[in-house]
């Protein structure tokens, strides 16, 4: 279950006891839309999901041990960004490679740069203009059974050539 990290923030902020439009503002939503957004993400599945797990596991904290319960559960850790590890190549085909290869990345980075990675290894169906289409396929209608090309002319400058 994959939250961004706004709707992370948001569940954390209403498990801590938040109301939902305070939670939103806490989160980073405009304090003008706040009510809207945080009834909107009260419903969200994912969300919903995690604060229930949350809460879930916070409540089965507490009846094994006589502790407070403790904060929501760690979510996976996903990698930050390292820019000096992106300042390492120069070619922009090579970093999105890596980056479309990268198993520690999450899946929506990944497939955005296996779209961005497209252009540079595909070229796209209509990239020639019309002219250029209709002389190659022109030439591969004729092969090499086709209309041989005009003789080349030359300017002689009004003398007669043999």
């Amino acid at each position: 279950m994959a939250l961004t990290g706004k709707k992370r923030a948001f569940a954390d902020a209403v498990l801590a006891g938040f109301s939902n439009k305070e939670a939103a503002i806490k989160a980073g939503y405009s304090a003008l839309t706040a009510s809207a957004a945080g009834s909107r993400l009260v419903k969200d599945e994912k969300v919903a999901a995690y604060i229930a797990l949350a809460r879930a596991s916070a409540s089965s904290a507490a009846q094994t041990t006589s502790a407070p319960a403790a904060a929501p559960p760690a979510a996976p850790l996903t990698p930050a960004f390292d820019i000096n590890a992106a300042l390492m190549h120069t070619d922009p085909k090579n970093f999105l490679t890596i980056a479309m290869n990268d198993q520690a990345l999450d899946a929506k980075s990944r497939i955005d740069a296996a779209k961005a990675l497209l252009p540079f290894t595909h070229k796209k169906l209509g990239e020639t203009g019309k002219k250029e289409q209709q002389s190659e396929n022109a030439q591969k209608a004729s092969g090499r059974f086709g209309a041989a090309p005009p003789p080349k002319l030359v300017a002689t400058g009004g003398k007669k050539v043999p």
